[in-house]
């Protein structure tokens, strides 16, 4: 059955990519603790591939708390030095610093706006995930507008190419090409 159904190249032959890519890519999510993961996950990937990871999410999961947004901005040094010990995460001691300093400013950003889905979709069109496809992008206005405006905030590892990814994991914007038997 799966031989008859057309995917976005990208995702290639591995399983993993491939369910990742049939049942969360561009798939819209208002949920703020979602939004915090793919957050997390989108700056721990900067530098690195998307598969390295998803292979390692379950891991990020364990030890960022269930990405409990509230757990991890209460983070302290103990919690640093145990992230630093994970070999099931990437170990760098700025994406660690930037999780949980990310995490505060999520907070912030929450109380500001009612919700962090509040605070991303005030930049979309109408409100509204784009869903026109428009070939393959890696930052748009919009990624741009939100990334500076998170940088500005105090966020990091966030810029426009990783906000767009994040846009694209969240379903802000619909990039499985016309022909994928999941658009």
């Amino acid at each position: 059955m799966t031989n008859n159904l057309t995917r976005c190249s990208w995702c290639g032959t591995d399983p993993l990519y491939m369910e990742y890519h049939d049942k969360e890519w561009g798939k819209t999510t208002h949920d703020d603790k979602v939004l915090f993961e793919f957050l997390t996950l989108e700056a721990a990937q900067a530098g690195l591939s998307w598969i390295t990871i998803l292979r390692r999410r379950e891991n990020y999961r364990k030890a960022f708390a269930d990405f409990d947004v509230q757990k991890v901005a209460a983070f302290d040094y103990r919690d640093k030095e145990r992230l630093l010990n994970d070999v099931g995460i990437i170990r760098n001691r700025l994406k660690i610093d930037a999780a949980i300093r990310n995490a505060q400013l999520f907070i912030e950003v929450q109380k500001e706006f009612g919700s962090f889905n509040n605070y991303l979709y005030s930049f979309m069109p109408d409100g509204k995930p784009i869903t026109t496809y428009n070939g393959p992008q890696v930052s748009t206005p919009e990624s741009d507008a939100i990334s500076k405006d998170m940088k500005k905030r105090g966020f990091k590892f966030f810029g426009t190419t990783i906000c767009y990814a994040h846009m694209q994991a969240t379903g802000m914007v619909n990039d499985h090409i016309p022909e994928c038997s999941f658009r």
